[in-house]
């Protein structure tokens, strides 16, 4: 496994070495000794997984405080563009997103610490999305930033007339309040 550094510290982009033969393929999609030897020290106590169809953007998402989460996210099948946000306010890249596509093809994954907010865009007929999380969730702690949010700008690569968003997500504030009210 190959661990890559992004333009936003501490966020990292997971290359599994893949064996593939006749069979099919065989990889490691997590190796607690190869974080700790890339000093990545993380204790994933849950797994998450979403079935969502073309269109449908989920996020941006985050906990709170005590309740913050570190992810590690993939895709089992299909393909997303998956985005992190820092807000992480002593960060020289405070408000900087990050985006990638990970899909079943490519097996990248994307690891991404506290303090950021995080979505994806499904841009296949249908994903499903595994990551784990370093945290509980706590409904109390949950927090949003819009996802079409002007300053952000981020592209999710699907035609607002194809958007399937939650009421929720629609209702989450923009970055502008977010940094207004933390």
């Amino acid at each position: 496994m190959n661990i890559l550094k992004t333009e936003i510290a501490d966020l990292f982009i997971l290359k599994p070495r893949v064996f593939s033969d006749e069979r099919g393929y065989f990889f490691e999609s997590f190796n607690e000794a190869k974080f700790i030897e890339n000093g990545l020290k993380y204790n994933f106590i849950q797994d998450n997984q979403a079935l969502s169809q073309y269109g449908v953007i989920r996020g941006l998402h985050f906990q709170k405080g005590e309740f913050a989460q570190a992810k590690l996210v993939r895709v089992l099948s299909g393909k997303i563009i998956d985005v992190a946000l820092d807000l992480r306010k002593n960060s020289s890249t405070f408000g900087k997103f990050f985006s990638i596509e990970l899909s079943d093809e490519n097996k990248l994954q994307l690891l991404i610490p506290r303090g950021f907010a995080h979505g994806y865009s499904v841009i296949s007929s249908q994903a499903v999305v595994l990551y784990k999380c370093d945290n509980i969730y706590m409904p109390s702690a949950d927090g949003g930033i819009i996802f079409d949010d002007k300053e952000l700008n981020i592209d999710w690569k699907i035609a607002e007339v194809d958007r399937i968003v939650s009421q929720k997500d629609k209702m989450n504030p923009t970055f502008s309040q977010y940094k207004l009210e933390n």
